[in-house]
């Protein structure tokens, strides 16, 4: 037994006072890991890869920065040997033999973890180089059988992304003599697939994607893994957490996508990390030195609510004078409008340029002028695209977005009550809308940042200087098989771009354009489905929600409440309805508008089926005035059934006076749809068994009383001027 502890303590000293990798491999120091990568050009796939190695401390040295690339579209194509090139020349002047490289792509490389995992997984790999792996041959299929069999894992060698000692790095990049566009891939495959010089160099294949996750033909297997403040790529075929993603051939959305998140760029603890960085504020700036935008405004189909589109626009929270408007009115119906906003506002803009239906241009012509407008204005700075159908509830929408300084900006809207948006979060393999698995949690709030997505419409914020210097092309929204928002993201795309849509605020939501009829005078009015939210905003009285939460319904006399129901333009826009109509009935007893044919008590009226609005007022009751029935008279529970709803007319000449009457209801609502004093004088309502009256009714108020039985009332006399009230019974 003390010989056994005595030969155990003398093997311990021995590891002790000698060498440490005759026990255990030495590891490898931070400071001998140097990235190489490529970029000709700082796009933003660029500085996402500078921003994730800074993150996690690599030193990393640019090559073929301000070069031109002459290396081809190797996406679609081989090419790429400019690469090889421009690393061999690196190479040359590197002596240090301990010296670990990593060569890596960058516009579409993020790091996913520090250097001390990255070179413990080299070193546990046990090859002088390690090659990143895919499970798709490229670009020549014919050379499958000559790749070593793996027992697990990829099989085939990806040229994107590999690590190794310097000496062999330059050994197998010394017999480089190829052009730049040749492929760098073939070159680096045939090298693999050399039984000779693969022993020479002592390559290997990250197989198990432990060091570098090629995501083309491996879409399947990976996804994020947030824990612990942390978020990473996780590979669950080989349960693996690569340190390097690389969004390799046609995987440009994918990597965009997990940019989103790794490394640390957004997590559940922190949010996002990134959204205040390269901000550009705008706080320092005198109104005169603000950056010039056109707003380019876009109308091509009837639209409800042109007219509050409009009232906002001019509240847009940016100085007139630095503002350019470009309008496309594709739309007769709303010509009026367009006219009338710049006949009462158009001076306060630097300038205008206005495009009518008379001019027969299409939308996507109208888009590829507007940004052209912006693109050789030499003063221009951002083009503002603006659909008619966005609801621009934030004021600030304009500064925010100039403020967080990148190429292509949208603020993120939404249709009230559901999911769809102004942005996409996938794509389809069709090019389609698809929708990624964060989607719901971005519009639905739970995840705010500011995010890397495929497409963008209806309202988005572009550089100049990526319309004089990427985006040349005058016919961005123009195609054959795509719609020109399609057309524009497709472009976009295809140049590298990113397009980010941000929801750090709350901007405003977009309009349901369906079902929009131009049959009316105002069409609005109909709204109440469609654009349930829109309606409200525009014919609810503002304080009918602050009634009903502080209690602020009147009683003037017994069991008749009183409370405000409708805006001014509700108000006006009724009224005006049903002069448009002008069908007026004659205020006889005989009306074969009712059933039986005989009215009782008759007034001068427009029924609201007769406009064909039957159906929005039966809404309209069961949305904001069962509410208040429910509440008043405890009890009682309405489904706001009517027989009869109406608009009556009393003018002195005449009908000035009802006379008095029970109505054929539960309960009735009396709305007036003017004002006493300033339209009419006169007028009002005499309960007579309270002997209690209503003589000053407030434009937009309604009256809410029992119809039947206790509130025998009568319409008092209007002595000038012409009242209007909307009338129902409720209940019958």
């Amino acid at each position: 037994m003390r010989l056994w502890t005595f030969l155990l303590f003398f093997g311990v000293l021995v590891c002790e006072l000698f060498s440490v990798t005759k026990c255990a491999e030495q590891r490898i120091p931070d400071g001998k890991l140097l990235v190489l990568t490529v970029a000709t050009k700082e796009t933003g796939g660029f500085k996402r890869f500078l921003r994730s190695a800074k993150h996690f401390n690599y030193t990393v040295k640019v090559l073929g920065r301000g070069q031109t690339w002459k290396g081809g579209d190797y996406m679609t194509a081989p090419g790429g040997g400019q690469k090889v090139r421009l690393l061999k020349e690196a190479l040359e002047e590197m002596k240090t033999k301990d010296t670990i490289i990593l060569f890596i792509d960058s516009y579409d490389v993020v790091f996913s973890s520090g250097p001390k995992e990255l070179l413990k997984k080299f070193q546990q790999a046990k090859h002088r180089v390690v090659f990143s792996s895919e499970s798709l041959i490229w670009p020549d299929r014919h050379l499958e059988d000559k790749h070593p069999h793996v027992r697990e894992g990829n099989r085939f060698l990806g040229s994107g992304g590999f690590i190794g000692y310097l000496p062999n790095i330059k050994e197998m990049v010394s017999d480089w003599t190829g052009k730049d566009d040749d492929s760098d891939q073939l070159f680096f495959t045939k090298i693999y697939i050399d039984p000779a010089k693969r022993k020479s160099i002592n390559i290997t294949l990250d197989t198990k994607c432990r060091l570098f996750q090629n995501l083309h033909g491996a879409l399947d297997e990976v996804v994020l893994k947030f824990e612990d403040g942390r978020v990473r790529a996780r590979n669950v075929l080989y349960d693996t957490l690569p340190v390097i993603i690389h969004g390799n051939g046609p995987t440009k959305l994918q990597i965009n996508y997990l940019g989103n998140y790794i490394p640390n760029t957004w997590t559940f603890e922190t949010g996002c990390t990134v959204c205040h960085e390269e901000l550009r504020p705008l706080t320092a700036l005198k109104e005169s030195e603000y950056p010039l935008v056109v707003i380019g405004v876009f109308i091509q189909q009837p639209t409800p609510f042109v007219s509050v589109f409009f009232e906002r626009l001019l509240k847009l929270q940016y100085p007139k004078e630095r503002l350019r408007l470009f309008i496309h009115c594709q739309e007769a119906h709303h010509q009026p409008q367009v006219s009338s906003f710049l006949k009462d506002h158009g001076s306060l803009y630097q300038d205008v340029k206005v495009i009518g239906p008379e001019e027969v241009i299409d939308g996507a012509e109208a888009r590829n002028l507007g940004f052209d407008k912006c693109r050789k204005a030499d003063d221009c700075d951002y083009f503002f695209s603006l659909d008619v159908e966005v609801v621009l509830k934030n004021e600030n929408t304009l500064k925010i977005l100039i403020e967080q300084n990148l190429p292509i900006v949208a603020p993120m809207i939404t249709r009230a009550g559901r999911l769809w948006s102004n942005f996409w979060g996938a794509l389809s393999a069709e090019g389609y809308y698809a929708r990624s698995e964060d989607y719901v949690d971005i519009v639905q709030g739970r995840r705010v940042g500011v995010w890397n997505v495929p497409y963008v419409s209806s309202l988005y914020l572009v550089k100049a200087d990526v319309l004089r210097s990427e985006l040349t092309d005058y016919e961005l929204f123009t195609s054959q098989i795509l719609d020109p928002d399609m057309a524009f993201c497709f472009n976009i795309r295809n140049k590298g771009l990113f397009m980010h849509v941000t929801n750090m605020h709350t901007f405003g939501r977009i309009l349901s354009t369906e079902n929009y009829k131009t049959d009316h005078l105002h069409n609005d009015l109909w709204q109440i489905f469609e654009n349930p939210v829109d309606w409200q905003d525009r014919y609810i009285h503002e304080n009918y929600t602050h009634m009903m939460k502080d209690k602020l319904i009147e009683t003037p006399c017994p069991d008749v409440y009183w409370f405000p129901i409708f805006s001014e333009v509700a108000c006006d826009h009724i009224v005006e309805e049903m002069e448009h109509f002008g069908k007026w009935s004659g205020g006889g007893n005989t009306d074969t508008r009712i059933q039986g044919g005989y009215e009782n008590v008759p007034t001068i009226d427009i029924h609201m089926n007769q406009i064909n609005f039957e159906k929005e007022w039966h809404k309209f009751l069961l949305e904001y005035i069962a509410p208040v029935t429910e509440k008043m008279y405890p009890g009682y529970y309405t489904k706001a059934q009517f027989d009869l709803a109406f608009v009556v007319r009393y003018k002195p000449d005449e009908q000035p006076s009802l006379r008095p009457h029970h109505d054929a209801s539960t309960f009735t609502i009396n709305i007036a749809l003017n004002g006493g004093g300033s339209d009419y004088q006169g007028g009002g309502c005499r309960f007579l068994r309270y002997d209690c009256s209503i003589s000053a009714p407030r434009k937009g108020w309604t009256l809410m009383h029992p119809g039947r039985l206790t509130h025998y009332h009568e319409g008092l006399p209007t002595t000038a001027g012409v009242r209007y009230i909307a009338v129902s019974f409720v209940d019958p």
